[in-house]
């Protein structure tokens, strides 16, 4: 049979250079008398105690506890702007609405197409002969509502763009000089 470690340590004479071994705790006789069971108590807990925790020794289960927290708050704060968006959006539409409603200058006999750009492309609305002019001097203007283009009285268009300046999509300013004009004193 196998011989045990002690036996062995023995035999080669390392064992002469350990200590014997004392005997553990549990192995000692316990104390019944009262005041051993209250020192006794006293090093238990002293030995029960825990040591306190640095800040980066945080066990994993608090750490994932945290973050978790941190992601709800997040999501949370999130959803709400989105919901204060979408609100003040609704609002927006309902305004627009509002300040539209039956005041829209479309003709069913328009034929002129007058082309404007609006984010990145050329769009039309459709006008008669009487309101290009007043079109294209700025007394009429286009706004965008519900994914229509109205023709609408300046006036209109300026409390549109009160409301939204995004949904006035022409608008001319009487008071400025076209871009395209090529002046007088350059004609050949």
């Amino acid at each position: 049979m196998a011989e045990s470690l002690r036996d062995q340590l023995l035999k080669s004479g390392l064992a002469s250079q350990l200590k014997p071994s004392t005997p553990t705790p549990a192995a000692a006789p316990k104390s019944r008398s009262p005041a051993g069971d209250k020192s006794r108590g006293k090093s238990q807990a002293a030995n029960q105690q825990k040591k306190p925790r640095d800040r980066d020794d945080i066990d994993l289960g608090k750490a994932y506890a945290l973050r978790n927290q941190a992601d709800t708050r997040e999501r949370q704060r999130t959803q709400q702007e989105q919901e204060q968006r979408a609100r003040e959006k609704k609002e927006r539409r309902q305004k627009l609405a509002m300040a539209v409603a039956g005041k829209s200058l479309n003709a069913e006999d328009a034929d002129i197409a007058r082309h404007f750009s609006h984010g990145d492309k050329i769009r039309r609305v459709y006008v008669n002969a009487a309101q290009l002019p007043l079109l294209n001097r700025g007394e009429l203007g286009v706004v965008q509502q519900a994914g229509r283009f109205l023709l609408v009285t300046r006036e209109v268009a300026l409390a549109v763009q009160a409301i939204d300046p995004d949904q006035v999509l022409l608008l001319v300013d009487p008071d400025q000089p076209d871009d395209d004009d090529v002046p007088v004193d350059l004609i050949w």
